[in-house]
């Protein structure tokens, strides 16, 4: 067997959280199964595009995604480089988050196609999501959270 062909790139996002309601965003994607064979569910992000700025992606990211605008960025929740084999490739991506704040009267659109907006409980987020990556996004969020109040 040959060697897998390896591609890296850049993608930021975001862990959006509805402050009133003390819950987070997670997006399910219905049709594209996890490695437990439930459907993926996760937490929005997306490339960032050439000349655009961390923070510029993951806004964008997020807004096409989840359909929301109006959120604001509270926290750099930092970086992390995950790799992963998918379609007889393999990748290894560098992501920036930001913790994300939802305000009430946030104009909202529906999200894209591919996705489900759910939102809940801290603890509930933290066991739904599929991949162990993008827990860490949400302690790390969490923590932000504790740390402000």
């Amino acid at each position: 067997m040959g060697e897998k062909s390896v591609r890296r790139y850049h993608a930021a996002g975001g862990v959006v959280m509805n402050t009133e309601r003390n819950r987070v965003l997670l997006l399910r994607r219905p049709h594209r199964l996890g490695p437990d064979g439930q459907p993926e569910i996760r937490l929005p992000k997306g490339h960032i595009e050439p000349g655009e700025s961390r923070e510029e992606a993951a806004r964008r990211e997020v807004r096409e995604e989840t359909g929301l605008s109006g959120l604001e960025i509270v926290a750099d929740l930092g970086h992390q480089t995950v790799e992963f084999d998918w379609q007889d490739r393999h990748y290894v991506r560098d992501e920036s988050y930001f913790l994300m704040v939802a305000p009430p009267d946030a104009p909202t659109a529906p999200p894209e196609a591919q996705f489900e907006r759910l939102w809940l409980p801290w603890e509930e987020a933290l066991a739904r999501l599929t991949f162990e990556a993008e827990r860490e996004w949400l302690r790390r969020a969490r923590m932000v959270t504790a740390r402000r109040r």
